[in-house]
C-alpha cells in the first residue's frame, strides 16, 4: 500500500476522488436539465429512429478526436526520442480527456499524461515538451478558428447565440490571451518574467497572495518560461513535426464540429448547410472552452440550445444535444475511464508480479 501511494502523483487520489464526485453531480444536476419536461420513453424512441450508419458515425468521429491527440503526441515524441508507441500514446490521449472532463477548467489532464509518459520510460524534460507543444497548437488552432468566424460570419453568430455571443467573445478573448502570453514567453522571456513579479507584488498588497511565497512563485515562473524556451528549441529543430502536428490538430478540431452535422443527418432533417452547422458548433465549443465547469457541462448545454434552437426543429432539440454530446463527450469519457482502469491494472499486476519473484 505505501509503494503505491507513493507513485500518486501530485494531488494525491483523494483530490482526483473528490473531483470525480464533482463531475458526477454536475453530469446528474445536466441530464436533469436535458431531459427536463421530457419522457425517456419518447426520446430513447427518438434515438432509436436515426439512421445507424450517421449515429455511428458521430461516436466515431468522437473517439477520433481523442485518437488524433494521440496520434500528434507520437509525432511529436518520437522526435523527442520518447519510447511509447502509437497505441500507447493514443491511451495518453484518453487519460488526458478523462482527467480533464472531471477537474475544473481541464486543468488535470496534462499533469496525469506527464505522470503516466514518466512511469512508461519517457524523460520527464521530453513529455513536458511534447505536450507544451500539443496544447500550444490546440490553442492556436482554436483561435484561428474563432477569429475567423468573428470576421466572416459574425453576424451569423450573433443571430444564433442570442444572448450567450458575449460569452463567445469572452471565450475568444481568454484563448487569444493564453496564445498571446505563450508566444510571449517564446519571444520575450524576459519581459513576461518581469511582468509575473510585477503582479506578484500588486496580489501581495492587495492580500490576494502571501508575501511569503513570492519567492517559491517567481522561481516556478522562471522554470516554466525555461521549459517553454527548451520547447522552441525542440520546434526549431522539427519544423515539418511542428506543420504536422498544427495540420493534424486542425483536423482534429473540426472533426468534433462535424458530429452535430451527423446528428442532424440522422435525424432525417435538411435545409441548413453543412458549415452553418459546423460554424455554430465550433462557436459553442469555443464560448465554453476556458470556464470553470467539470467537463463544461451544463453551460454547453444552454449555449448549444440557443445556438441550435432554429436548426433542430420539431422538438429534435432536446434528442440532437443528448446524441451530440453522448458521441463528442460521453463516449470519449467512458474509453478514458475503461483506459484509467487499464492501466492501473496492468501497474497492480506488474506489482505482483515483481512481489511473488
Amino acid at each position: 500500500m505505501k509503494a503505491r501511494k507513493k507513485d500518486t502523483p501530485a494531488g494525491g487520489r483523494k483530490k482526483y476522488f473528490l473531483e470525480t464526485l464533482l463531475f458526477l453531480a454536475v453530469m446528474v444536476l445536466t441530464l436533469r436539465f436535458c431531459f427536463s419536461g421530457q419522457k425517456p420513453q419518447e426520446i430513447w424512441a427518438a434515438v432509436k429512429s436515426m439512421r445507424g450508419m450517421s449515429l455511428a458515425g458521430a461516436v466515431a468521429l468522437g473517439l477520433f478526436f481523442v485518437c488524433m491527440e494521440g496520434t500528434i503526441i507520437r509525432i511529436l515524441l518520437g522526435a523527442a526520442g520518447g519510447k511509447s508507441g502509437l497505441l500507447t500514446c493514443i491511451s495518453y490521449s484518453f487519460l488526458g480527456f478523462f482527467y480533464s472532463g472531471i477537474t475544473p477548467s481541464a486543468t488535470g489532464g496534462q499533469p496525469m499524461q506527464l505522470y503516466e509518459m514518466k512511469k512508461d520510460g519517457n524523460s520527464v524534460s521530453s513529455s513536458t515538451v511534447v505536450l507544451m507543444v500539443t496544447a500550444v497548437c490546440y490553442k492556436l488552432v482554436l483561435v484561428c478558428i474563432g477569429t475567423f468566424l468573428l470576421i466572416f460570419q459574425g453576424e451569423m453568430l450573433r443571430q444564433y447565440l442570442g444572448g450567450y455571443f458575449g460569452l463567445y467573445l469572452l471565450g475568444l478573448f481568454l484563448n487569444l490571451a493564453i496564445t498571446l502570453v505563450v508566444t510571449g514567453m517564446i519571444v520575450l522571456p524576459q519581459w513576461i518574467i518581469a511582468w509575473a513579479d510585477i503582479f506578484d507584488r500588486l496580489f501581495v498588497k492587495l492580500h490576494l497572495s502571501k508575501a511569503s511565497g513570492s519567492v517559491g512563485r517567481q522561481e516556478k515562473v522562471r522554470c516554466f518560461v525555461q521549459e517553454y524556451h527548451r520547447a522552441v528549441l525542440f520546434l526549431k529543430e522539427h519544423p515539418g513535426r511542428l506543420a504536422a502536428a498544427f495540420s493534424l490538430t486542425f483536423v482534429q478540431r473540426n472533426s468534433a464540429f462535424v458530429i452535430t452535422w451527423l446528428v442532424y443527418c440522422g435525424m432525417g432533417l435538411f435545409g441548413t448547410n453543412l458549415w452553418s452547422v459546423v460554424f455554430l458548433q465550433a462557436a459553442v465549443t469555443l464560448a465554453v472552452d476556458m470556464l470553470p465547469v467539470p467537463g463544461a457541462q451544463g453551460i454547453t448545454e444552454l449555449v448549444y440550445r440557443s445556438a441550435f434552437a432554429q436548426i433542430f426543429i420539431g422538438g429534435t432539440l432536446p434528442v440532437s444535444m443528448i446524441v451530440s454530446r453522448a458521441a463528442s463527450f460521453y463516449v470519449p469519457m467512458a474509453v478514458g475511464l475503461a483506459t484509467v482502469l487499464w492501466r492501473m491494472a496492468r501497474k497492480a499486476g506488474k506489482s505482483g508480479w515483481k512481489q511473488a519473484a
